[in-house]
């Protein structure tokens, strides 16, 4: 079973950056894809970000060109970058990970975007 602790989570203003870490359990040389979701207030989860263990990246388009996907394997690390903050991009954010057809999630952490 795959472990996922988040961090950097937050209150930016808008037109800020934040950067958040998902840090695996075991190496993400085996995890087929990682990935960050979102909910927004009332509304449902939706991707924002994946990368695949063979280093494709898939984005969002309300994300492309602000935020970043990015691996660090000797640390079991996916971070997202997210620069340009608006207040639309307020929710709680959570990483993803697949192994094996089996799909593990993170505790999810607030990240909030004043204007």
């Amino acid at each position: 079973q795959v472990q996922l602790v988040e961090s950097g989570g937050g209150l930016v203003q808008a037109g800020g950056s934040l950067t958040r870490s998902c840090a695996a359990s075991e190496s993400i040389f085996s995890i087929n894809f990682m990935g960050w979701y979102r909910q927004p207030p009332g509304k449902q989860r939706e991707l924002v970000a994946s990368s695949a263990s063979g280093g494709a990246t898939n984005y969002a388009e309300f994300v492309k060109g602000r935020f970043t996907i990015s691996r660090d394997n000797a640390k079991n690390t996916v971070y997202l970058q997210m620069n340009s903050l608006e207040p639309e991009d307020t929710a709680v954010y959570y990483c993803d990970a697949w192994k094996r057809l089996r799909r593990y999630w993170g505790q999810g952490t607030q990240v909030t975007v004043s204007s």
